[in-house]
């Protein structure tokens, strides 16, 4: 048997992706992975038969119970809530390398929040991670014919919103930066280019920083609200302070502004084609503190 560093170290990145991806916020994740590791120290190494899947199982279900536990706080959130934001580039770090795929942006994983915990387990563990149902039932304590009828639900669910990849990363890329450019000068017309008439944004400042407290939906409103922006940062005799930058967050462009060198807001953007159908704006102080010590390992 692998022997319990072993096994958290080298499935760490299968382990932090689950529970990433189970509960929206990468702190949590990395909390439940040490609660994971505390619980697995205390099993009889004699009654494992396979670490790698009693380590996913105590990590699932300790998901399970937060995720129970998170629904009256999130009903109760201010404002918009968006999941806490990762970086995904090839400069980021080892554990979120498996998280480069479409279930780990964040307009999915707020679609997964339409989920009860235990249909969100299911999917997860089969749709993305791709363990078999009778693997599943183990996990979860239920039968492998309840596993399929969460997933069916869940794909019931699903099935509407769930995104679809429209653009290559280059051409993505391109976009941001495009939008970076006019955001820092305050430029209208060439936003009013880059912004789908139906675009919509979402600005999580969790009631400790200022934000929209409603999605804003269509073109005009955004405007509105990203010239604000400009006028406000202007008026205030802050742009000199400010620095845009790109970087690839939870596996799509994002454009992180600090102020004075600070971290205050990241704007990851939703692209098709050549213009932008979404902007989620996280500005809470609480979802920016680990992508902003990821941001200072590479520097």
């Amino acid at each position: 048997m692998a022997t319990t560093p072993d096994v958290f170290s080298t499935d760490r990145p299968l382990l932090f992706s689950i529970a990433y991806r189970m509960l929206g916020s990468a702190s949590d994740a990395e909390d439940v992975l040490q609660d994971a590791w505390l619980r697995y120290r205390g099993v009889d190494p004699s009654t494992v038969r396979t670490p790698k899947a009693l380590a996913t199982t105590i990590v699932t279900r300790l998901c399970l119970d937060r995720l129970k536990s998170a629904r009256h706080t999130r009903e109760e959130y201010v404002g918009p809530w968006l999941p806490e934001p990762v970086l995904t580039g090839e400069t980021a770090d080892p554990e979120t390398t498996l998280a480069r795929a479409e279930s780990v942006t964040l307009a999915f994983l707020v679609l997964l929040e339409t989920l009860t915990p235990e249909e969100r387990a299911v999917f997860l563990l089969k749709d993305v991670f791709e363990y078999g149902h009778a693997d599943i039932a183990t996990m979860l304590d239920m039968t492998a014919e309840n596993s399929r009828q969460l997933l069916h639900r869940a794909k019931e669910k699903l099935a509407q919103g769930r995104p679809q990849p429209v653009a290559t990363a280059e051409s993505r890329r391109a976009v941001a930066e495009r939008f970076a450019q006019a955001l820092a000068s305050g430029d209208g017309t060439a936003l009013t280019t880059l912004l789908a008439a139906d675009v919509g944004m979402w600005s999580d400042g969790g009631g400790k920083a200022i934000a929209a407290r409603r999605p804003l939906l269509g073109r005009d409103d955004v405007l509105r609200f990203l010239a604000g922006l400009h006028r406000t940062a202007v008026k205030s005799g802050r742009m000199g302070d400010m620095s845009l930058d790109l970087d690839e967050v939870n596996v799509e462009p994002a454009v992180i502004l600090r102020v004075a060198g600070h971290l205050e807001s990241i704007f990851v953007l939703e692209i098709a084609g050549d213009t932008i159908t979404g902007i989620r704006v996280v500005r809470n102080p609480d979802k920016l503190a680990h992508i902003d010590r990821q941001l200072a390992r590479l520097h």
